[in-house]
């Protein structure tokens, strides 16, 4: 127990003293702008971090997130501050906090999750832009406006009419925040915020600038107890429930994200929630802002190499520790500095990557919506336009079917039907099938994740209309098989007892259910003309299934072969390279041959086909691994074991299967009964060893194999278990000369 006490007590003197010295160096600034931007007294934002940093830090359930005052929440604040006054705002915090430790409690955490990340996005940017717009005219010595758009049109007039003195500290505050990430890592130790705000402070106490002082005169001292809101009671139950809301999911979506950061323990989103929920109440009481989790102080927690949550609560303390001893020294920021802070965060709200990674999910119109509708109509109407939006998306790709139709080259018609196939898209299915000429082949693919009956009855009578025309309908079900089971008679079944249908795409023909396909002579619709060859069926398959999401892979494997492997098997119709490695196209530089025989360099009969791929694969190919890869039950080897009588009358075999000679004497000189049982399978495993070791025989492979540039590997497939195995080489004590 001691040792364990010793050891937290120095990773904490190590890791999270360091980290928390960090993180408290960004809060102050950062704490301090966004009281600002909320109209509310400066300490309270200290407050706010403090609070965050000791109680969330102490009670949450991420052990590196760091909490304080979100700019996310500045808009709500500042319209509360206005529409009940300061210690009512209190008030609302503290009772939001009393909900957020409600629904911790009742462990309602994950539902918080549920919300878009689209509309979380979105609403963060519009606040920025809001933040931007507001705090540009304090920059340019003038006064905000209440709203964005009234910033907006007063922003040319305040343009005309901007003060020298502050816009420089403002221009020369956002100078030194974009400029700092370019410095050396040296310099970066201090943190952007903090730099900017002491340049500017500096430069505008040694010019002498004309700018407006930071007051103070709501310090941590001056504090009185929050009073109960005046007015209607819905609205001031729909603000706590607004700031609770905003709040919890905002530090629940920072919780998860900090997890991909760290590799400590994750976080327990409901003690995180209760513990957001007690630091709220406590802020709001002391005076303080609402708080959240701040991805911003997080991300700068982790980095610096914050460990644990002391890092979280030393920080907190640090701030408290500068409240009380060392709060004079804002009185020498100005105001216009803090403003550029702000309008450069808020810039940073609208993050591009945000924007990038919704595309990618087609939610960009409700990122968009719910940004508009913050900058236009305010926070709670931009969340609740964002949430109807994108719930209105969601009950779309639910209902939408994609149905594409066209005529193959051979003649054949392919159609292909996505989505979810409902009632709903039941008119446009019947529109789009019934474009197909009547007594076409037709190839239908379904990929689609739920039917209903509605659907399943709408594509059956088409086809049994379409067949009785003498059209043909090949019906294949990409994923579960909805059609099938439905058209066998259970048609009603929930879609979680649905049978998964196996990929069968790769299995032998043999083992297909896939009926052939018969071309149909001009004259009649009732007698085949001719069965298709499995091959040119396989292609075409191919082409209308394959093709399309692997096209891209074989675009740029145009350009160039680069394999790792040559790959040296049987040609034995069962063994599959692909297959039994897990290899894809550009992988694997094969050669296959009966025996997967490597003839040694000027062995007779003379053979330069092995030869030639050998030496393209390793002088031009450069391939890292050469892999001679034996199968049970080899016919060659067999043969080899009959004495070539099994090769019967095939002069060729016959003679191929000379360079097989080798293997077999290595086989008899060391097996203990070469009429065994399982003599076969066992001379397929030396075949393998004796191939490795001919290929040797070649001087370039022999150098690059003691050059370390090379190696060589042997695999062994067991057909009937579907098992690889290894297959070592042979030790040099065992060689046969011949």
């Amino acid at each position: 127990m001691v040792a364990v006490t010793q050891s937290r007590l120095l990773s904490t003197l190590r890791y999270d003293v360091p980290a928390s010295l960090v993180v408290f160096l960004i809060a102050v600034p950062l704490s301090l702008g966004i009281s600002m931007a909320s109209g509310a007294p400066l300490a309270a934002g200290l407050i706010a971090a403090v609070v965050g940093g000791i109680v969330a830090g102490a009670l949450g359930g991420s052990a590196v997130q760091v909490s304080g005052p979100a700019a996310g929440l500045s808009l709500v604040v500042a319209d509360l501050v206005q529409t009940y006054g300061w210690r009512a705002t209190c008030m609302i915090t503290l009772l939001a906090g009393a909900v957020q430790l409600v629904l911790g409690v009742f462990r309602a955490a994950r539902a918080a999750l549920a919300v878009s990340p689209a509309v979380v996005h979105g609403m963060l940017a519009g606040v920025g832009v809001v933040i931007a717009l507001s705090q540009l005219h304090v920059v340019l010595g003038g006064t905000s406006q209440r709203s964005a758009l009234a910033n907006i049109m007063e922003l040319p007039a305040q343009l005309a009419e901007m003060h020298g003195h502050t816009v420089a500290v403002g221009l020369l505050t956002i100078a030194v925040l974009a400029l700092w990430t370019r410095l050396p890592k040296r310099v970066k130790v201090v943190p952007a915020p903090l730099a900017a705000l002491l340049v500017a402070a500096v430069t505008a106490y040694v010019f002498r600038w004309d700018v407006t002082r930071i007051d103070l005169s709501g310090t941590l001292g001056a504090w009185e107890f929050p009073v109960v809101p005046q007015g209607d009671w819905m609205h001031i139950v729909a603000a706590v429930m607004l700031v609770a809301l905003l709040a919890g999911v905002e530090s629940l979506l920072c919780s998860v994200a900090v997890d991909g950061m760290h590799t400590g323990p994750r976080a327990d989103l409901d003690q995180e929630l209760t513990g957001q929920g007690v630091a709220n109440m406590v802020s709001g009481a002391l005076g303080g802002l609402p708080l959240a989790g701040v991805i911003v102080r997080s991300t700068a927690n982790v980095q610096a190499g914050g460990r644990s949550r002391w890092a979280t609560i030393l920080h907190g303390a640090w701030v408290l520790v500068f409240a009380l001893g060392f709060s004079w020294t804002i009185k020498l920021i100005p105001v216009e500095a803090l403003a550029a802070l702000l309008v450069f965060i808020g810039v940073q709200m609208v993050n591009l990557g945000h924007v990038r990674k919704v595309h990618g999910h087609g939610e960009v119109p409700v990122y968009v919506a719910t940004m508009t509708a913050v900058i236009v109509l305010g926070l709670a109407e931009g969340v609740l336009a964002g949430l109807a939006l994108a719930a209105l998306l969601a009950l779309r790709r639910l209902t939408w079917v994609t149905v594409k139709i066209h005529e193959m080259p051979d003649g054949r018609w392919h159609a292909t039907i996505c989505g979810s196939l409902t009632f709903l898209g039941v008119p446009r299915l019947t529109h789009e099938l019934r474009t197909i000429p009547d007594g076409a082949a037709v190839d239908l693919d379904l990929n689609i994740d739920f039917m209903d009956n509605a659907a399943f009855e709408a594509i059956h009578s088409w086809r049994l209309g379409h067949e009785r025309l003498g059209g043909t309908v090949d019906i294949d079900e990409v994923h579960d098989e909805w059609y099938a089971l439905a058209a066998s008679g259970a048609r009603t079944y929930p879609a979680k007892s649905l049978p998964k249908a196996p990929d069968r795409s790769w299995l032998p023909w043999a083992h297909r259910n896939h009926r052939p396909v018969h071309h149909m002579t001009p004259s009649t619709h009732t007698r085949p003309a001719s069965v298709e060859c499995q091959l040119t069926a396989g292609a075409r398959e191919f082409h209308r299934r394959t093709a399309p999401l692997v096209r891209p892979i074989f675009t740029e494997l145009a350009r160039k072969q680069q394999p790792s492997h040559l790959f040296i098997t049987c040609a034995d119709s069962r063994v599959v390279p692909s297959l039994i490695t897990a290899s894809g196209p550009g992988d694997l530089f094969t050669v296959r041959n009966i025996g997967n025989l490597v003839p040694r360099r000027g062995a007779e009969p003379h053979d330069d086909s092995m030869a030639a791929a050998i030496e393209y694969a390793t002088q031009v190919l450069s391939v890292h691994t050469i892999t001679v890869c034996g199968h049970s039950g080899c016919g060659a080897m067999a043969g080899l074991l009959s004495g070539g009588v099994k090769a019967g009358s095939l002069p060729g075999l016959r003679r191929w299967l000379r360079h097989g000679h080798h293997s077999l004497a290595r086989f008899i000189e060391n097996a203990d009964d070469p009429l065994d049982a399982r003599a076969l399978d066992q001379l397929c495993r030396v075949n393998v060893q004796q191939q490795l070791e001919n290929l040797r025989t070649y001087r370039k492979v022999d150098e690059q194999v003691r050059d370390g540039r090379l190696q060589l590997v042997g695999l062994y497939f067991d057909i009937g278990a579907a098992r690889v195995h290894m297959v070592p080489p042979l030790p040099p004590t065992l060689a046969v000369k011949i």
